[in-house]
């Protein structure tokens, strides 16, 4: 099966997923396990004032009860991730009786069977002493700081020049609040955690983007030697942020396996996801535009207000993202955190850009109809290959050839620009565009590559397959670097005992990795070829040897099999450990790599330039004119993302951001019961996400770009642009076809009534 970078072949792990030989967290098998049921708080602040234990314990098959009671100080502090430690909050369950948000772990009730432990665990009895909690926006008790004196300073509200001033005097001024709610990733595979002690060596089955961060920080909390902690991942049934960093329930389980001598085993239920691991933060934000007669801006101003838990400061912080985008002299951007009674938020498919950039993109669009211009050509006015706050180049930028072939494509052209002017029936069309972009991220990775001499070769590297075709992307990089068909290489992944690599978040791990997996290959070839001093290939340079279709190949045709290749170059398999530090990240990457601490470098961060994914998206929206009843008929994007490395693999991932961007707009929303700060639909019955038909026609399209600075393949990441900005094209399109301006998501029929 040929399968180079560039190609499209099928997945390489598609038929043991679709057969069942893939095996998830859950599926690994351990020797007679307990398992495990978490109680959790009914209340969202206050203490604990009395735990009633007998009931449970007289359950058949009961083993244990783990409570603050008995489990105060086994569990240490592993840091705040956002913060440069491990955890994704620093909300420790069963360290004491406080209660800090709705859905806390309280107890833990360990049986010899799942429904032993489930049937404990109702009639276990907890009395609270109950406080009045602060859900979010509007309550009374809420802190409010901003995002700079809650970092001690190290975060920076990107600015430049007078923008209160400069939209005072603008020719053309929009002003306008937007909203974002709560949501949740709901991953198909449940939250899962198996634990097991062998000779004092722990082995951790979790479904994890980052198992060399959950080994390190796992260790951190129970006092092991990190080498003592393997976890496994192989595979993932879903993540989208929500496994990119320690949760506190693994080191309990943990706890729990050592108690008992014996492995224990938990699948937490799909209400307490809700409440055990992360989410996306809900916002508040103001934007202000100002632009001379012709369009151009000469002031933005983006102010955000984000919801997070009491103790941890997590940011989603988009205007770093936002202020750059578009040509402006005057800028001026604030980040405030919003800290009340819930568990902490962290990272959700496009973190900062989703929930930011529907408020620029619509201003944006807002600015278009009062400037009297195609929201296309305010964009083009707007275009810059600099970005304005320090003056750094793009390494590449497509945004106008997106545009331009995104409209050609949806017949843009026939759009009549007044809003209510477009109706087929009852039917109310509104078409709206809007631009996506997605930071370039890089990691420090590293990658063992052994090439057999029957052409066989195996791949090793600490990433993970999240769903999105990492085996297969980086099979096809060896296949490409050792000339070898994708049949015959093997990829290993997801295991903390192989070489570690990136977490797979910020879109950076085809990139990150393919670079060091080439380099490694590169190792081998040169091996070969300087051993290459006798036979068909004697007297050629080695420099210009090249491995192909199985063979060690001469720019003039001449050629040495592999096998014979490889005889001469070693005594058996040839084995390479290879290293990489991306350009522009400090040189104490690597040993942070190797601590399980992960700091990405590139994007909008450079400090020579700025590098980006880019992309133009168009929404067809239909709005019945007797009902407000929503549809999206039909769904396109335009895409610029350097090399791509896999086609087929691309377009799902762009397609799938596309259909979630649908769901941002119109569908998902975390219901809160704002007086008592607990979550109402906490299922995925009530959590509403598309369905196929609210997804008649999504059409994904490639522009291609030429990207030589982001990393010697020319890769950018491309798995969270395609969520970016569909939630502003849609809220755009609505305009467009009723002439009602929605800023609050999610778009539902009420809003347009």
């Amino acid at each position: 099966m040929s399968g180079r970078i560039g190609q499209s072949p099928v997945r390489v792990d598609g038929r043991a997923k679709v057969t069942g030989a893939a095996h998830y967290a859950s599926d690994m098998a351990v020797p007679n396990p307990a398992w495990a049921w978490l109680v959790t708080s009914a209340i969202a602040r206050g203490r604990i004032a009395a735990i009633d234990e007998a009931a449970a314990r007289a359950v058949p098959g009961v083993l244990d009860i783990l409570t603050h009671r008995s489990m105060r100080g086994e569990v240490g502090d592993a840091g705040f991730f956002a913060g440069g430690g491990y955890a994704g909050s620093t909300i420790r369950p069963l360290q004491d009786d406080r209660v800090r948000h709705d859905g806390e772990i309280v107890a833990i009730v360990l049986a010899e069977g799942l429904e032993q432990a489930r049937e404990a665990a109702y009639r276990l009895r907890i009395d609270y002493a109950e406080e009045t909690p602060a859900a979010g926006f509007g309550s009374e008790g809420a802190e409010l700081v901003s995002a700079r004196e809650a970092s001690g300073g190290s975060f920076e509200d990107p600015g430049v020049g007078d923008a209160d001033a400069a939209f005072a005097g603008a020719a053309i001024r929009v002003a306008a609040d937007y909203a974002t709610p709560t949501q949740h990733h709901n991953p198909i595979e449940l939250f899962t955690t198996t634990a097991q002690w062998e000779d004092g060596r722990l082995t951790v089955f979790e479904g994890s983007q980052y198992v060399h961060g959950l080994k390190n920080g796992l260790a951190a909390q129970l006092g092991l030697d990190p080498a003592m902690v393997r976890v496994e991942s192989p595979y993932i049934g879903g993540a989208f942020g929500s496994r990119g960093s320690l949760t506190q329930r693994t080191a309990l389980i943990a706890v729990a396996a050592r108690r008992l001598n014996r492995p224990v085993k938990l699948v937490a239920t799909r209400d307490q996801g809700f409440t055990i691991a992360s989410y996306r933060a809900e916002t508040r934000q103001h934007v202000k535009l100002g632009a001379d007669t012709d369009g151009r801006l000469v002031a933005l101003v983006h102010e955000g207000t984000e919801v997070t838990s009491r103790p941890d400061p997590y940011k989603v912080a988009g205007t770093q993202t936002t202020s750059r985008i578009y040509a402006c002299p005057n800028i001026r951007t604030r980040v405030s955190l919003l800290h009340a009674d819930r568990n902490t938020p962290g990272f959700m498919r496009s973190p900062p850009e989703l929930p930011y950039m529907f408020a620029l993109e619509s201003a944006m669009d807002e600015l278009a109809h009062a400037a009297g211009l195609d929201p296309i050509e305010l964009r083009r006015r707007n275009d810059t290959m600099r970005e304005p706050i320090k003056g750094l180049p793009w390494t590449s930028r497509s945004l106008m050839p997106c545009f331009d072939r995104g409209a050609a494509a949806f017949g843009w052209a026939e759009r009549n620009p007044a809003p209510r002017s477009m109706r087929e029936g009852d039917w109310l069309v509104g078409w709206g565009c809007a631009t996506t972009i997605y930071p370039t991220h890089l990691g420090a990775a590293t990658a063992r590559v052994t090439l057999t001499p029957d052409g066989r070769a195996r791949v090793q590297t600490a990433a993970h397959e999240i769903g999105t075709g990492t085996y297969t992307v980086v099979a096809q990089a060896a296949a490409e670097g050792l000339g070898l068909p994708l049949g015959k290489v093997l990829v290993e992944m997801g295991d903390s005992d192989l070489p570690p690599a990136p977490v797979s978040g910020g879109s950076n791990v085809t990139a990150s990795v393919c670079t060091v997996v080439m380099q490694a290959c590169e190792q081998i070839r040169a091996r070969l070829a300087a051993a290459a001093t006798e036979g068909p290939l004697q007297g050629r340079d080695p420099a210009t040897l090249r491995l192909l279709d199985g063979a060690l190949r001469a720019p003039d045709g001449a050629a040495e099999p592999l096998a014979a290749a490889m005889a001469r170059a070693a005594n058996g398999a040839i084995e390479v450990y290879a290293e990489n530090i991306p350009e522009g990240l400090p040189p104490d990457s690597l040993k942070k790599l190797y601590q399980g601490k992960q700091a990405l470098g590139g994007g909008l961060e450079g400090k020579q330039h700025v590098m980006a994914a880019f992309g133009a998206e168009f929404v067809e929206v239909r709005v019945h004119s007797r009902t407000a009843e929503l549809r999206v008929p039909r769904i396109l994007g335009a895409f610029a993302a350097g090399r791509i490395v896999n086609p087929r693999t691309a377009r799902s991932q762009l397609m799938g951001g596309l259909i979630w961007g649908i769901g941002s707009a119109l569908h998902e929303a975390t219901e809160i019961d704002r007086r008592t700060a607990r979550y109402v639909n906490d299922n995925i019955a009530e959590y509403l996400i598309p369905v196929n038909a609210d997804v008649p026609q999504v059409e994904v399209l490639f522009v291609e770009e030429e990207e030589r600075t982001a990393n010697p393949l020319g890769i950018k990441g491309l798995g969270e642009l395609g969520n970016v900005g569909t939630n502003a094209a849609i809220a755009n399109a609505v305009f467009h076809a009723t002439g009602k301006r929605v800023r609050e998501l999610p778009i539902r029929i009420e809003s347009v009534l």
